[in-house]
């Protein structure tokens, strides 16, 4: 029903759906909390990982530039209808990132207010914020994964300009300009680079097809 009211084109996943634990959900979520936003999960969702006694794995359609918001929207609805129904951990598994069940709803109740009041802008961060992952370390950047989920590069920062916070920040705040006055734009006032050279095989989950916005060290 959630599917067929507020996620078209979504399925259930039977091959990998279980009535039963599976080991690997600890670790899983273990490496997929979000790590930026405060109190983004609690001892109370590590627990229900623990202990959760089934898994539903749900997968998405295929995303282009133009229905990406579209999809990852309704995806953070479908969140909503799970939770409403009984769920007790949400994770993304395009980017691998997960959120307490809080955030999650705090996420969802940002999204439905950018709906109702038209905020594009809005509602593209609110989805990024759900469901990329940052910041991920190489040798030399500090990296964001899952930004083509509503339609945008990714953005490395080098490590040389300052903390994971403050590196996140810059990611977040490059993804926004690069929403609101075009990639070419951002490019040009921030003196990076578009690269299309990725640890990610065309095809993965974690691909992103618009490239990496590279700032310079």
């Amino acid at each position: 029903m959630a599917i067929r009211d507020f996620a078209t084109g979504f399925s259930i996943d039977h091959t990998y759906s279980q009535d039963k634990p599976d080991p690997r959900m600890s670790r899983s979520f273990g490496v997929s909390w979000d790590r930026v936003h405060p109190n983004a999960r609690s001892s109370a969702d590590e627990d229900a990982v623990e202990n959760h006694q089934s898994v539903l794995y749900v997968l998405g359609p295929p995303m282009t530039t133009e229905t990406a918001m579209v999809v990852s929207t309704g995806a953070l609805m479908l969140v909503h209808q799970v939770i409403k129904a009984g769920a007790i951990a949400v994770k993304g598994e395009s980017a691998g990132v997960a959120h307490g069940l809080a955030r999650w709803n705090e996420l969802i109740l940002q999204a439905s207010a950018a709906l109702k009041s038209d905020d594009d802008f809005a509602l593209r961060r609110v989805c990024r914020l759900a469901f990329a992952k940052r910041p991920l370390a190489s040798d030399d950047y500090l990296e964001s994964v899952g930004f083509h989920l509503t339609g945008l590069p990714e953005v490395f920062v080098p490590k040389s300009h300052g903390s994971e916070r403050e590196a996140v920040a810059t990611m977040d705040a490059v993804a926004d300009e690069i929403a609101r006055q075009g990639l070419e734009a951002t490019l040009k006032s921030r003196r990076a680079k578009l690269s299309f050279e990725s640890d990610y095989a065309e095809g993965d989950f974690k691909f992103n097809p618009y490239g990496i916005v590279k700032l310079a060290s």
